[in-house]
Formats: structure tokens, C-alpha cells, sequence
């Protein structure tokens, strides 16, 4: 509970400067910059850039991902959907949800049907070992208790993955392959709506990166090569609600009481 609160305060802190609600504010318009580009677009220093960047790493709010050379950057919403679940959702929550069905509309209108998906970064962390986390994400039993789905597979690379509909196990909501298991620190899957879909054109992939973060562990989620907005639009709530469930029963052995968004 200290770190989590640790956490939220230094969200707090990074979040008062308006220069560095300017740089989230890029990276929620296109999420995956480097650091040259985010200067450009600021017109700012790369010294600056830099101290601010790593201010908002320090918080969570922004992480880093390595590809192949280049560091890119990406808003991480993990610390601002604690804030949401602490503060905002037990107030005022179906008044805020309309506001929010408006603006989201409103932008979709706007975007251009050439634009580029960008990926999804997630990061959280847990007061659990590796391997527990691990088990988490790959146990058929607690999947169902989290995410309302079992992930059923043998895991092993090459193997088909199926997420069940709890109490309608003949239902796959979600199909794919596994593509890389390196227990218990990275799993890479291929994710899409039924195994044709896999098959007839390049699927999404989800990396879980399981690494040690002091006592506890860090675990960011990549979700790449998203064919639409509107799928980008669907995880975007699912990832945050589904890993504060698994953070919530690997910490306290209960799920949280508001069933969580499904990501397909």
C-alpha cells in the first residue's frame, strides 16, 4: 500500500507542471515518440526534454520502449486510472461516462480513416513474485477470477492460446498463437477474434515483460500491430481494468467489485 501511495504522489507531482501535461498531451495524440521528436513538436530543448521525461518516467506515467535502436516513448495510464478508481469513480461516474461518449464520438469523427494505429503500453506494478504473475496470466482458474475468461493453452511456443467465456466454455471470445515463452518473464501471443482472423492477415501481438522492480515486480503490456482505432479504442479500457483486477487479487486474494472491460 506504501508503494502504491508513493506512486500516486509523485503522479501528483509530475502531473502539477503544465510542460509536462503538454508532453502527455503528445503522446496521447501519438503515442510512440522518441525523444528528438517530441522536442520538435514542443519546440523545446533536449536538455529540457530530457528532465521532464524522466520526471514523468520516475512517476509511471511515461514508459520507455526499446526498438531496435531508438528508445520510444509512451503514456503509460496506470498511475491515472488509480487516481480515476480512488477519486473519481465512486462520485460522479454515469454523469462522466456520457461526457466521455461525446468527446470520444466527436473525435472519431475527426480522425482521419488513413491514420496510423499506435500501439499500446501498459505498465503496473505488483506486490507478487515472477512466477506468481506469471501464473496469473496463464492459469485457466485464475483468469476466470479476474478476467472473467480463462486463457486455456499449454503455453508451449507454436501452441494455440483460447480465451473461455467463464460458465460458457464452448465460447472463444479470443484466439491466437504463442509466439515466445520465457517463464516467468516474457510471453508474447498473438491476439484476435477467431483463429481465422490469425490466419488470413497479420495479427495484434500482446508482450507480458515480467521484471524485477525491487521487493515487488514491474509489468508492462505491449499491445502492436493493431489493425483499427476501434480495436485500439477497446483495449485502451480493457488492459487498465483487467491488470487492476490481477494486481488486485495477487495482492489482497480478492478481485475488485466492478466486473472489468473486455479488451477484444
Amino acid at each position: 500500500m506504501s508503494g502504491d501511495t508513493d506512486r500516486m504522489d509523485a503522479a501528483f507531482k509530475a502531473l502539477a507542471d503544465p510542460t509536462r501535461r503538454r508532453l502527455l498531451d503528445r503522446l496521447r495524440e501519438q503515442n510512440g515518440q522518441t525523444l528528438s521528436a517530441l522536442g520538435d513538436r514542443l519546440d523545446m530543448r533536449r536538455q529540457s526534454v530530457t528532465r521532464h521525461l524522466d520526471i514523468l518516467i520516475g512517476a509511471d506515467l511515461v514508459t520507455v520502449v526499446r526498438h531496435g535502436r531508438e528508445r520510444l516513448h509512451y503514456l503509460n495510464p496506470a498511475p491515472i486510472h488509480e487516481i480515476d478508481e480512488r477519486w473519481i469513480s465512486g462520485f460522479d461516474r454515469p454523469r462522466l461516462d456520457a461526457l466521455r461518449a461525446i468527446r470520444n464520438t466527436a473525435e472519431e469523427n475527426a480522425m482521419s480513416t488513413e491514420e496510423t494505429v499506435p500501439n499500446y503500453v501498459y505498465v503496473t506494478y505488483i506486490a507478487a513474485s515472477a512466477e506468481d504473475v506469471w501464473k496469473a496470466l496463464t492459469d485457466d482458474d485464475l483468469t476466470e477470477q479476474y478476467w472473467g475468461h480463462a486463457n486455456v493453452s499449454d503455453w508451449q511456443e507454436g501452441s494455440i492460446w483460447e480465451h473461455r467465456r467463464a460458465g460458457e466454455p464452448g465460447t472463444v471470445d479470443v484466439v491466437g498463437r504463442v509466439l515466445e515463452n520465457a517463464r516467468p518473464h516474457r510471453l508474447v501471443i498473438t491476439f484476435e477474434d477467431s483463429l481465422d482472423e490469425v490466419e488470413k492477415r497479420e495479427a495484434s501481438v500482446v508482450t507480458f515483460l515480467i521484471e524485477p522492480h525491487e521487493d515487488i515486480v514491474r509489468l508492462t503490456v505491449t499491445h502492436e500491430k493493431l489493425p483499427n482505432r476501434d480495436m485500439y479504442n477497446g483495449i485502451a479500457k480493457g488492459w487498465p481494468a483487467v491488470l487492476a483486477n490481477l494486481k488486485s487479487l495477487l495482492e489482497t486474494g480478492k478481485v475488485l467489485p466492478q466486473q472489468p472491460w473486455e479488451v477484444a
